[in-house]
């Protein structure tokens, strides 16, 4: 009994000394918390991209220019919800521009690094990838020139602040690149950005998009250096946009879209897969995984539309090899009520169909 005994404490303690090695601990609930591990080295961005697998926006939040004014303010209970229901993902949108100094070193806030440290670890210990971005840095679209110093310093501090992360946690350098960052110009300020991140980051895994609002015709713009090859490419897809963005209040006359249905007919089916096909054929011509960060639908269109576009450009998506983040969580495209604390069904039905 003295020999199993001492087998056994061997064993635990075995176990145990792996888990702290690799950078894992078991909290008090019994969740895994892989925070801290570190990466060894550059991980297969294919590998990395079915990690996104399906995601979901945690948009409306952190992208505000306060959390809560845009009416969410993420909760933990979010990330367990989002993992019970199937997701693989969170992308999560940060200001970060609005929370740094406007003067050399540019220095992010203290307390909102440790808002988005808590928003990042409560997701990474239910098991979920986490994407974090520069989201909403509509001053950079407006003045590059003034504020590239500004976004290289930032993603410096980023970059060093979560060097021994795992590796589920990805950077996507720009969210919607548009405006007067052209994609000459955006090209220029990525290659800058890449060398940033990587000087303490080398093996962060990055998600890149093309100029003019993350298009998939933008991709034909873009230019990653060859030498990057841990890249996870990223477009937008709200197309038909008189139809995903009926009665979309910042959208100009989107009044007049209202009533557009999309009923899956074969014309309209064939518009996304040809959109699709565009680009996959990118995908497989640059050798580099394609993530859809963001797709979704304003709630002023019907439900049945909404289910019917979510659900087939998910398995057209998933068809072709890509991952997806739908937009967004629990707000004006939201597939859950927060009012009602329920999942809006048809839309989680059309994301994650049972045994699919």
């Amino acid at each position: 009994m003295i020999i199993h005994s001492k087998n056994a404490l061997f064993i635990i303690l075995t176990i145990l000394l792996l888990m702290t090695s690799s950078g894992c601990s078991v909290s008090s609930d019994g969740i895994m918390d892989p925070r801290k591990s570190g990466i060894a080295e550059a991980p297969d961005p294919f590998e990395q991209n079915k990690k996104l697998g399906r995601g979901i926006n945690i948009g409306n939040a952190l992208e505000a220019p306060k959390e809560g004014e845009w009416g969410v303010t993420v909760k933990e209970d979010f990330f367990r919800l989002i993992k019970e229901k199937g997701f693989n993902s969170v992308r999560i949108p940060v200001r970060w521009s609005n929370h740094a100094a406007l003067d050399g070193p540019y220095q992010i806030d203290t307390a909102f690094f440790k808002r988005i440290d808590e928003v990042i670890d409560q997701a990474l210990s239910r098991g979920l990838a986490v994407v974090i971005n520069m989201h909403h840095y509509d001053d950079l679209m407006d003045s590059p020139a003034a504020n590239k110093e500004r976004f290289l310093a930032l993603w410096r501090q980023i970059s060093e602040h979560y060097a021994n992360y795992t590796s589920n946690l990805f950077f996507e350098v720009l969210n919607e690149p548009n405006g007067n960052l052209t994609p000459e110009v955006w090209n220029s300020y990525l290659k800058e950005a890449i060398s940033a991140i990587r000087e303490k980051n080398p093996f962060r895994t990055l998600i890149i998009g093309g100029a003019d609002w993350d298009g998939i015709a933008s991709m034909n713009s873009l230019s990653i250096p060859a030498s990057e090859k841990n890249v996870i490419a990223t477009v937008h897809y709200y197309d038909p946009f008189t139809f995903t963005h009926q009665g979309a209040e910042w959208v100009f006359a989107s009044d007049l879209w209202l009533g557009t249905t999309w009923r899956a007919t074969e014309a309209e089916k064939q518009a996304v897969m040809r959109d699709m096909e565009l680009l996959l054929s990118w995908s497989k011509r640059n050798n580099r995984p394609v993530y859809i960060g963001e797709f979704g639908s304003y709630n002023k269109a019907d439900m049945e539309s909404r289910a019917n576009w979510t659900n087939f450009i998910s398995r057209q998506a998933e068809l072709r090899g890509f991952s997806w983040s739908y937009w967004e969580f629990c707000s004006g495209f939201g597939v859950f009520d927060p009012n009602k604390d329920e999942w809006n069904v048809p839309l989680i039905d059309a994301l994650i169909p049972a045994g699919v």
